[in-house]
């Protein structure tokens, strides 16, 4: 049998990493499925990159679509660099590829291809461009993106294209705001750079500037470039829509292979990174390196169990965890500094970018604290930073700017819960000051309504302060757990008179219930309630849907409801005890009102933990979630994956414990999946060495925890201390069919 020399290298490679693998860990790539979240509203990507990578190169078959990618679309138009994981608007998808046969056409739509034989693992993606009869093939370094083209025959029509003009938008209209420039420098070389910005705002200003170097294994025989759509026979272009194409004559089989540099500073650091990192062209060993990275990463985490099916959804899920933030540094250090205040150097960390943190505070964020402290360390070192460079801690960054999407500061609880996690290696100090500037009002167009919130106790729903405000109840809630979480830094770095101040403003949330209707709702500045007030309601708050009910932040009434994850006790209380807290959560669940997509009632099935012999109905909830609303499909995601907020409660979940608030170093106990999970703790963080976690008699019928041993010893609790957690426990899950404290259903007497 005759091997092409594609062909064979795959062949030995692949045999090579079964030895390696089957001489130690198993593979735990091979239980990722990069397609999990790509269909429905998922929007994930399946294209390749490294862990927390800058590049991600990933096929565009809607340019619409965040990610660039709907699984199903019939056409691929090209592969681009760079791209958000999970996110509700489009954005990046810059330095687009694409490889066609026969003329050279400058318009999208006719050098678009239908695509069959599609397949994806950890740093590696490839499809069949069926419309040329190409094989293409990608994967990636941490700043550079690898991709392998497998021509047919050709004589001199084998054409490889970059396309600069064409990133990702839900507004194809905003393209002319946005500069692009290239250069064809040599027969295999060109460089440039690629604007885009404006993530889910067309009047939010912000722009990024994507510098590459792109490298071909082949000299081209023709080169050129095109503008507006028209092809040109300059070198050199410039404009809102330009590129540049190189065609090529290929024999049997033949692969040309595209190395692509990016970066956020220069054409210059462009090249370097793409000189450091790949030297040479060797497809197989950058895609073996991938790989081998991101074993590593997943590895941390080795869960032993039968059911493959649950494998691959869980380490799905910790692939997703591992896209965002990502590296925006270059290897020199230098990166572009926040709010345009120019090129800056980090010396000690890596800066990262892309900050989704409205979501991410919740869950994603505790977790690489507490089991990847070293990437955490250098997150918050470059949220610390942008808050020097830039004047303010940002809301929600991409690419070095505040895009001021979501509300309150989501960034106080990410430091404040680091910090208290014991990762204080950062410069706590002005960390600290600029939570405090956020917190504090003044004229800026950020942090809105704390004027009122202040003056009132809340935000009025007619408030008049002129300040840029959304969901003014659910702004008032999140400011409130924000001054709780500054409060307990405040308390740890011996700052009494702060502790007592923010202390006091975390109860304001009490001022917006009602006791008439028993909601949480919006009140106007004369201390009315507001009217019309629906509880079902989900629209109305902003001119889009799905943007709230008035006064709220995508969800109504039901939805929050339980939002004050600082104080579930005086919420208990303030709703009328124990008992209908109980009643009132139950009933979220029974009548449909959670929301397994939505942020503000992510945490809802651990709060029945909060209450004596009811953590039975939290072991109930989270098994039935995660059996219900997630999969190893591209529907295997509730919704937006919002950089892997949900892909975090799963695998916190599967686990068996949750952070329901970040700030707190508390973990409420759920449901754990599987029979045997250990988890490597840093030991330059923390002093532990092993977490293991067991089950006993643990299958799908069996999701209620009778008891607990923890080293041996009876575990009493209804959720862990952080302590515990980084001292290389062993914990010992029971499990049974029933739940041991469920009340007894009623015996009904004889008739007679």
């Amino acid at each position: 049998m005759n091997l092409s020399p594609i062909l064979f290298r795959a062949s030995v490679l692949l045999v090579l990493c079964f030895l390696t693998l089957s001489a130690g860990a198993a593979d735990f790539t091979h239980y990722v499925n990069p397609f999990v979240g790509t269909g429905k509203t998922g929007n994930t990507f399946p294209g390749a990159l490294v862990p927390w990578g800058m590049v991600s190169v990933s096929p565009h078959n809607d340019l619409k679509a965040p990610s660039g990618y709907k699984y199903g679309a019939p056409y691929i138009y090209g592969f681009g660099q760079t791209h958000l994981s999970g996110a509700d608007c489009p954005e990046l998808g810059n330095v687009m590829l694409m490889a066609t046969t026969g003329s050279v056409e400058p318009l999208l739509e006719k050098r678009k291809s239908e695509y069959d034989s599609e397949s994806a693992s950890p740093g590696f993606y490839q499809v069949n461009l069926k419309t040329f009869g190409i094989t293409a093939e990608m994967t990636a370094t941490t700043r550079v993106g690898v991709a392998r083209f497998v021509f047919p025959v050709r004589k001199g029509d084998a054409n490889i294209l970059i396309d600069l003009g064409h990133r990702l938008t839900d507004d194809p209209a905003t393209i002319t705001s946005f500069e692009s420039h290239i250069k064809v420098n040599n027969s295999q070389e060109v460089e440039g750079y690629s604007q885009s910005g404006d993530f889910c705002s067309s009047y939010a200003g912000n722009k990024e500037t994507i510098y590459f170097v792109a490298q071909f294994s082949k000299p081209a025989t023709v080169m050129g470039t095109w503008k507006e759509s028209k092809l040109d026979g300059g070198m050199e272009q410039t404009g809102c829509d330009v590129g540049a194409f190189f065609s090529f004559s290929t024999a049997t089989v033949e692969p040309i292979m595209v190395k692509v540099g990016i970066s956020y500073v220069s054409v210059e650091n462009a090249r370097l990174n793409l000189t450091t990192e790949v030297q040479e062209w060797d497809f197989d060993k950058v895609r073996s390196d991938a790989k081998k990275s991101w074993q590593e990463e997943l590895a941390r985490i080795n869960v032993t169990d039968t059911n493959e099916e649950k494998l691959k959804i869980f380490y799905t899920a910790l692939y997703h965890m591992m896209m965002e933030p990502n590296v925006f540094s270059d290897v020199n250090g230098e990166y572009q500094g926040m709010a345009r205040s120019g090129v800056k150097t980090a010396t000690d960390y890596t800066r990262y970018s892309v900050f989704s943190m409205w979501n991410t505070y919740r869950n994603l964020h505790p977790f690489l604290a507490l089991f990847y402290p070293e990437r955490e360390l250098d997150m918050v070192k470059s949220l610390t930073e942008m808050a020097k460079e830039g004047g303010w801690m940002p809301r929600f960054e991409v690419a070095g700017n505040d895009t001021q999407v979501m509300v309150a500061d989501p960034a106080v609880p990410v430091i404040v819960d680091t910090y208290l996690q014991g990762v204080q290696n950062f410069d706590a100090d002005t960390a600290y000051q600029a939570l405090v500037k956020s917190l504090t009002p003044q004229d800026n167009s950020i942090y809105g309504g704390l004027k009122s919130l202040l003056r009132y106790g809340y935000i009025p729903k007619n408030d008049h302060s002129g300040d840029r405000l959304w969901g003014t109840v659910s702004m008032s809630l999140e400011y409130a757990y924000d001054y709780w979480c500054l409060a307990q830094m405040a308390q740890e770095m011996n700052k009494d008179d702060d502790y007592k101040k923010y202390i006091h403003l975390s109860g304001v949330y009490r001022n917006l219930y009602d006791p008439a209707t028993g909601f949480l709702r919006p009140k106007n500045q004369d201390g009315s309630w507001f009217n019309p007030f629906d509880p079902l309601t989900t629209n109305g708050d902003e001119n889009w849907n799905g943007s709230g009910g008035p006064g709220y932040v995508e969800g109504g009434a039901w939805q929050y409801l339980f939002d004050v994850p600082q104080d579930i006790d005086g919420l208990r209380m303030l709703l009328g005890g124990d008992s209908v807290f109980v009643n009132r959560l139950q009933e979220c669940f029974d009548k449909g009102h959670y929301d397994a997509t939505n942020e503000p009632d992510i945490n809802w099935s651990y709060l029945f933990d909060e209450i004596p012999h009811e953590s039975w109905r939290t072991q109930k909830q989270v098994r039935a979630i995660m059996n219900q609303d997630y999969g190893n499909g591209p529907e295997g995601l509730p919704g937006n994956d919002d950089g892997g907020t949900l892909s975090a409660w799963y695998v916190w979940s599967a686990l068996g414990f949750y952070p329901v608030c970040p700030g707190s170093n508390r973990y409420e106990i759920g449901s754990p999946l599987f029979k045997l999970v250990q988890i490597e703790i840093n030991k330059s963080f923390y002093p532990g060495g092993m977490l293991t976690l067991k089950t006993i008699n643990n299958s799908d019928r069996n999701g209620y925890i009778r008891s607990v041993l923890m080293n041996g010893e009876d575990f009493k609790s209804d959720h862990f201390e952080h302590d515990a957690l980084v001292n290389g426990k062993t914990i010992v899950f029971n499990m049974d069919s029933e739940p041991p404290h469920k009340p007894a259903e009623p015996v009904l007497a004889p008739k007679p």
